[in-house]
């Protein structure tokens, strides 16, 4: 009776074992993936991937020492852990061979591809087993196996450019290629997902929302809490719109009967869908949030902002500045803190001018213990900066400097330092900074 081969590699005796030594033995790893193409919805699932492998392991006595599941696309090259810790683990020669339900199971794409020939060609990999072929370190195997990989990796590349063309058509139809912005909603029909209509809920309030802005001058910040508070607006799925989404919503031509595919294309589409909005309306919203961002733009840093604490609810200190033309053609700037409210929307701490906290923070200077105040190493550094500038510059020979009260010198900072100067020398105290009622004072 003739003996039949349990090993894969002795099956052909006309194919030489890779490694030339029919004593290695073969170790392993099921590797099971489930693809998230659409193409594929049918194809197997991991679970059952993983029975047919292994009782296709179980018939051909395969020595299967693990099992790895992944769900992850195999479309983009080194983006699947697991398959990543495949690789590692058969180049610590953890498992010499690998198990799989297809070819297009390990990869789709060129890189992954390559990273399995080139382990192969290492003797890493002895053998590579699916449900009806196996692959060794052999020319026409390996070449097999490579065009099995790019005929997948040729599927995804031909689904990119049909899925493009698709949504090209759709856009050209006037129709709307994906999710409905709020204030319309998909076509429930089979066929019919990308006829956007309107939401008789939602689409008032995105009217009454550009509205606001361009004849009201409502900021987005006012929006969100209208919305919260008055309107009890929800979205599609029940939860309150945020910040960001009411911008979003702001910057959305759709609303007007036109859109752009895709955003920042540069190509505009006629929609079939009924407006929101007058495309004058939009044009007037865009008009004011230009203006806004404009003023974002002109930067002023602000001596105390991040050093205080609002002493109400707990949130950050802003800083804002006021310009007011006086009578005789001057202009005078104040610059005033108040609370960013961003703990507590009605907060009722009032604005303080920054020279009202200056002569609080002297009289607090005058009170605190001296090693409270932290500001030594700030007037050493001045010292020898001075000593510094007098050697290298006037020549003069340095002096045995004099002692120099902190007191005095913190003060000195607080009118006529730098910003970093100021920071700096806050920073160094003990105690968080407290503003309440216009009142500072240390937290306890």
């Amino acid at each position: 009776m003739n003996n039949i081969a349990t090993n894969p590699l002795e099956r052909h005796s006309d194919t030489p074992s890779p490694s030339q030594d029919e004593a290695v033995p073969l170790r392993y790893c099921l590797y099971a993936r489930k693809s998230s193409e659409a193409d594929e919805a049918q194809a197997l699932s991991i679970e059952s991937q993983t029975k047919e492998m292994l009782l296709l392991a179980q018939r051909e006595q395969l020595n299967v020492v693990e099992i790895k599941r992944e769900s992850h696309s195999a479309k983009s090259n080194g983006q699947r852990p697991v398959f990543n810790e495949l690789i590692e683990d058969i180049k610590s020669e953890k498992f010499n061979a690998i198990l799989a339900w297809h070819p297009d199971r390990l990869s789709r794409n060129a890189g992954d591809l390559g990273a399995i020939v080139d382990l192969i060609d290492q003797k890493k990999i002895i053998v590579v087993q699916t449900y009806s072929q196996k692959f060794t370190d052999n020319p026409s195997e390996k070449f097999l196996l490579m065009i099995l990989g790019s005929q997948a990796k040729l599927e995804n590349d031909n689904k990119s450019i049909n899925v493009k063309r698709g949504l090209k058509a759709r856009c050209e139809m006037g129709l709307w290629p994906t999710k409905a912005p709020i204030g319309y909603f998909n076509d429930k029909m089979r066929g019919q997902g990308c006829h956007i209509h309107i939401d008789p809920v939602r689409a008032p309030v995105v009217k009454q929302i550009f509205e606001k802005v361009a004849y009201e001058k409502w900021s987005g910040r006012r929006i969100h809490k209208w919305l919260k508070e008055e309107v009890k607006f929800k979205s599609v799925r029940g939860g309150d719109l945020n910040l960001s989404t009411i911008y979003t919503i702001l910057n959305t031509p759709l609303y007007t009967g036109t859109f752009e595919y895709p955003r920042g294309s540069g190509k505009w589409y006629k929609g079939v869908h009924e407006p929101i909005i007058r495309p004058e309306l939009f044009t007037m919203v865009q008009e004011k949030l230009a203006e806004e961002r404009k003023e974002k733009k002109v930067f002023k840093e602000f001596t105390f902002v991040k050093l205080l604490t609002c002493g109400y609810c707990g949130s950050g200190i802003t800083g804002q500045e006021k310009v007011k033309h006086l009578s005789n053609g001057t202009v005078k700037h104040y610059i005033y803190y108040s609370c960013t409210r961003h703990k507590d929307h009605h907060c009722k701490n009032p604005y303080t001018r920054e020279e009202d906290l200056i002569v609080q923070l002297e009289e607090m200077i005058n009170e605190l213990d001296i090693n409270e105040i932290g500001a030594r190493h700030i007037i050493d550094h001045e010292i020898a900066r001075y000593n510094k500038l007098r050697t290298s510059v006037f020549g003069i020979e340095k002096e045995t400097p004099q002692k120099v009260d902190i007191r005095t010198y913190a003060k000195h900072l607080l009118k006529e330092g730098t910003i970093f100067e100021k920071r700096e020398l806050l920073e160094n105290l003990k105690n968080r900074l407290i503003l309440k009622d216009r009142k500072i004072f240390l937290e306890n």
